[in-house]
Protein backbone atom coordinates (compact mmCIF):
# COMPACT_ATOMS: atom_id res chain seq x y z
CA UNK A 1 0.00 0.00 0.00
CA UNK A 2 0.89 3.32 -0.61
CA UNK A 3 1.62 5.99 1.98
CA UNK A 4 2.91 9.70 2.13
CA UNK A 5 4.87 10.74 5.02
CA UNK A 6 5.21 13.78 6.41
CA UNK A 7 8.08 13.73 9.19
CA UNK A 8 9.30 16.62 11.57
CA UNK A 9 8.57 19.39 8.51
CA UNK A 10 9.12 22.89 8.80
CA UNK A 11 8.57 25.77 6.51
CA UNK A 12 9.34 29.44 7.17
CA UNK A 13 9.19 32.29 4.74
CA UNK A 14 11.86 35.13 4.70
CA UNK A 15 10.04 38.63 4.79
CA UNK A 16 12.62 41.02 4.15
CA UNK A 17 15.09 40.99 7.34
CA UNK A 18 12.25 38.37 9.42
CA UNK A 19 11.12 35.16 9.44
CA UNK A 20 7.37 33.40 9.25
CA UNK A 21 7.39 29.85 10.76
CA UNK A 22 3.76 28.91 8.87
CA UNK A 23 4.56 25.21 9.67
CA UNK A 24 6.90 23.96 12.33
CA UNK A 25 7.39 19.70 13.38
CA UNK A 26 4.52 18.53 11.84
CA UNK A 27 4.22 14.79 11.39
CA UNK A 28 1.48 13.20 9.59
CA UNK A 29 1.04 9.98 8.10
CA UNK A 30 -1.70 9.63 4.88
CA UNK A 31 -2.47 6.03 3.70
CA UNK A 32 -4.19 5.07 0.47
CA UNK A 33 -7.75 5.64 0.94
CA UNK A 34 -7.49 8.06 3.40
CA UNK A 35 -9.65 10.99 3.67
CA UNK A 36 -7.92 13.94 4.90
CA UNK A 37 -9.20 17.41 5.72
CA UNK A 38 -7.10 20.63 7.22
CA UNK A 39 -9.14 23.75 8.53
CA UNK A 40 -7.49 27.04 9.66
CA UNK A 41 -7.75 30.46 9.17
CA UNK A 42 -6.42 31.97 5.92
CA UNK A 43 -2.62 32.14 6.01
CA UNK A 44 -2.32 29.15 8.26
CA UNK A 45 -0.07 27.59 6.02
CA UNK A 46 -2.76 24.74 5.08
CA UNK A 47 -1.88 25.50 0.92
CA UNK A 48 1.65 25.69 1.62
CA UNK A 49 1.43 22.57 3.40
CA UNK A 50 -0.42 21.11 0.09
CA UNK A 51 2.21 22.01 -2.22
CA UNK A 52 5.07 20.47 0.10
CA UNK A 53 3.16 17.23 0.65
CA UNK A 54 2.53 17.13 -3.19
CA UNK A 55 6.11 17.74 -4.13
CA UNK A 56 5.23 21.25 -5.31
CA UNK A 57 7.45 23.27 -2.77
CA UNK A 58 9.97 21.81 -0.25
CA UNK A 59 9.89 22.07 3.15
CA UNK A 60 12.71 24.46 5.29
CA UNK A 61 14.11 21.14 6.98
CA UNK A 62 12.17 18.02 7.58
CA UNK A 63 11.06 15.60 5.18
CA UNK A 64 8.38 14.31 2.45
CA UNK A 65 8.41 10.22 1.93
CA UNK A 66 6.62 8.49 -0.85
CA UNK A 67 6.86 5.18 0.41
CA UNK A 68 10.48 5.17 0.91
CA UNK A 69 11.56 8.14 -1.82
CA UNK A 70 12.30 11.61 -0.08
CA UNK A 71 10.77 14.05 -2.45
CA UNK A 72 13.07 16.49 -1.23
CA UNK A 73 15.94 14.71 -2.33
CA UNK A 74 14.49 13.01 -5.30
CA UNK A 75 15.74 14.71 -8.79
CA UNK A 76 13.24 16.63 -10.72
CA UNK A 77 12.97 14.03 -13.33
CA UNK A 78 12.44 11.57 -10.76
CA UNK A 79 9.90 13.78 -8.91
CA UNK A 80 8.27 14.67 -12.10
CA UNK A 81 7.23 11.42 -12.69
CA UNK A 82 6.15 10.72 -9.16
CA UNK A 83 3.75 13.55 -8.85
CA UNK A 84 2.97 13.06 -13.31
CA UNK A 85 1.68 8.69 -11.75
CA UNK A 86 0.62 8.84 -8.21
CA UNK A 87 -0.59 12.57 -7.53
CA UNK A 88 -3.40 14.48 -8.38
CA UNK A 89 -4.19 18.50 -7.94
CA UNK A 90 -7.38 20.01 -8.19
CA UNK A 91 -7.85 24.12 -7.01
CA UNK A 92 -10.03 26.93 -6.07
CA UNK A 93 -9.27 28.36 -9.72
CA UNK A 94 -10.01 25.02 -12.19
CA UNK A 95 -6.28 26.34 -14.56
CA UNK A 96 -8.20 24.65 -17.52
CA UNK A 97 -6.25 25.40 -20.98
CA UNK A 98 -8.68 27.97 -22.59
CA UNK A 99 -7.85 26.33 -26.24
CA UNK A 100 -8.55 22.75 -25.14
CA UNK A 101 -11.84 21.24 -25.09
CA UNK A 102 -13.13 19.20 -22.17
CA UNK A 103 -11.80 15.93 -22.97
CA UNK A 104 -8.32 17.44 -24.44
CA UNK A 105 -8.04 19.30 -21.01
CA UNK A 106 -8.77 16.00 -19.32
CA UNK A 107 -6.11 14.00 -21.35
CA UNK A 108 -3.44 16.37 -21.53
CA UNK A 109 -1.76 14.58 -18.32
CA UNK A 110 -2.01 11.10 -19.98
CA UNK A 111 -0.42 12.65 -23.46
CA UNK A 112 2.38 13.84 -21.20
CA UNK A 113 2.58 10.83 -19.41
CA UNK A 114 3.19 9.06 -22.62
CA UNK A 115 -0.20 6.90 -22.25
CA UNK A 116 -3.19 7.67 -23.78
CA UNK A 117 -3.96 4.86 -25.29
CA UNK A 118 -7.38 3.23 -26.14
CA UNK A 119 -7.81 2.20 -22.41
CA UNK A 120 -7.08 5.95 -21.15
CA UNK A 121 -9.53 7.23 -23.41
CA UNK A 122 -12.21 4.87 -22.34
CA UNK A 123 -11.26 5.67 -18.68
CA UNK A 124 -11.44 9.89 -19.93
CA UNK A 125 -15.36 8.78 -21.47
CA UNK A 126 -15.92 6.68 -18.00
CA UNK A 127 -14.96 9.86 -15.49
CA UNK A 128 -16.82 12.67 -18.07
CA UNK A 129 -19.85 10.28 -17.84
CA UNK A 130 -19.75 10.05 -14.08
CA UNK A 131 -18.83 13.72 -13.74
CA UNK A 132 -21.99 14.50 -15.39
CA UNK A 133 -20.01 16.43 -18.40
CA UNK A 134 -19.56 13.85 -21.13
CA UNK A 135 -22.21 15.77 -23.21
CA UNK A 136 -19.87 19.12 -22.98
CA UNK A 137 -16.30 16.94 -23.91
CA UNK A 138 -16.04 18.78 -27.23
CA UNK A 139 -16.94 22.45 -25.65
CA UNK A 140 -14.31 24.72 -24.36
CA UNK A 141 -13.73 26.27 -20.82
CA UNK A 142 -15.72 29.80 -21.76
CA UNK A 143 -18.86 27.73 -22.90
CA UNK A 144 -18.89 25.95 -19.52
CA UNK A 145 -20.60 27.13 -15.78
CA UNK A 146 -17.89 27.31 -13.24
CA UNK A 147 -19.39 24.13 -11.61
CA UNK A 148 -18.54 22.52 -14.79
CA UNK A 149 -14.99 24.02 -15.62
CA UNK A 150 -14.16 22.61 -11.73
CA UNK A 151 -15.40 18.86 -12.62
CA UNK A 152 -13.42 18.97 -16.01
CA UNK A 153 -10.09 20.10 -13.53
CA UNK A 154 -11.49 17.03 -11.58
CA UNK A 155 -11.56 14.43 -13.68
CA UNK A 156 -8.14 16.17 -15.75
CA UNK A 157 -6.67 15.12 -11.95
CA UNK A 158 -7.72 11.66 -11.70
CA UNK A 159 -6.97 10.68 -15.39
CA UNK A 160 -3.68 9.11 -14.69
CA UNK A 161 -5.17 7.23 -11.54
CA UNK A 162 -3.62 8.77 -9.07
CA UNK A 163 -2.91 7.39 -5.18
CA UNK A 164 -3.09 10.65 -3.34
CA UNK A 165 -5.83 13.48 -4.65
CA UNK A 166 -4.95 17.07 -3.11
CA UNK A 167 -7.63 19.46 -2.94
CA UNK A 168 -6.81 23.38 -2.50
CA UNK A 169 -9.99 25.21 -1.07
CA UNK A 170 -11.59 23.39 -4.35
CA UNK A 171 -15.52 24.43 -3.67
CA UNK A 172 -14.02 28.14 -2.90
CA UNK A 173 -15.71 29.68 -5.68
CA UNK A 174 -18.60 27.40 -6.19
CA UNK A 175 -22.14 28.09 -5.05
CA UNK A 176 -23.85 26.19 -2.30
CA UNK A 177 -25.29 23.98 -4.83
CA UNK A 178 -22.56 23.06 -6.81
CA UNK A 179 -20.39 23.00 -4.29
CA UNK A 180 -22.68 19.94 -2.60
CA UNK A 181 -22.07 18.29 -6.37
CA UNK A 182 -18.45 18.58 -6.40
CA UNK A 183 -18.28 17.05 -2.83
CA UNK A 184 -20.33 14.71 -3.56
CA UNK A 185 -18.48 13.38 -6.84
CA UNK A 186 -14.87 13.83 -4.97
CA UNK A 187 -16.23 10.19 -2.64
CA UNK A 188 -17.61 8.54 -5.31
CA UNK A 189 -14.24 9.26 -7.37
CA UNK A 190 -12.61 8.29 -4.44
CA UNK A 191 -14.40 5.35 -3.76
CA UNK A 192 -14.29 4.32 -7.20
CA UNK A 193 -10.56 4.33 -8.22
CA UNK A 194 -9.46 3.80 -4.84
CA UNK A 195 -7.52 7.54 -4.17
CA UNK A 196 -6.92 9.25 -0.99
CA UNK A 197 -8.01 12.64 -0.57
CA UNK A 198 -6.30 15.95 1.30
CA UNK A 199 -7.99 19.33 1.27
CA UNK A 200 -7.49 22.62 2.38
CA UNK A 201 -11.14 23.57 3.25
CA UNK A 202 -13.21 26.42 5.07
CA UNK A 203 -16.46 24.39 4.81
CA UNK A 204 -17.71 23.03 7.59
CA UNK A 205 -20.25 21.29 6.18
CA UNK A 206 -17.11 19.57 3.87
CA UNK A 207 -15.41 18.62 6.52
CA UNK A 208 -17.75 16.56 8.25
CA UNK A 209 -17.34 13.95 5.06
CA UNK A 210 -14.18 13.44 6.26
CA UNK A 211 -12.58 10.49 8.27
CA UNK A 212 -10.19 12.92 9.74
CA UNK A 213 -9.92 16.52 10.23
CA UNK A 214 -6.82 18.32 11.25
CA UNK A 215 -6.69 21.82 12.14
CA UNK A 216 -3.42 24.66 11.51
CA UNK A 217 -3.29 27.24 14.00
CA UNK A 218 0.14 29.10 14.98
CA UNK A 219 2.08 26.84 12.25
CA UNK A 220 1.03 23.78 14.45
CA UNK A 221 -0.98 20.88 13.05
CA UNK A 222 -3.50 19.03 15.39
CA UNK A 223 -6.27 16.51 15.22
CA UNK A 224 -9.98 17.70 15.85
CA UNK A 225 -11.47 14.51 17.31
CA UNK A 226 -15.05 13.99 16.60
Amino acid sequence: MNKLTSNSLNKTFKIGDDSLVVLNDINLVINENDSIAITGASGAGKSSFLHILAGLDTPTSGNIYFNDTDLALASNKSLSQIRLNNFGFVYQFHHLLEDLTVEENIQMPALINNSLNNDKKMMSDDIMKTLGIYQRKDHLPWKLSGGEKQRAALGRALINNPKFLFLDEPTGNLDNNNSKIIQDLLFEMSDKYGIALITATHDNEFIKSFNNVYKLKDSLLSKIDE
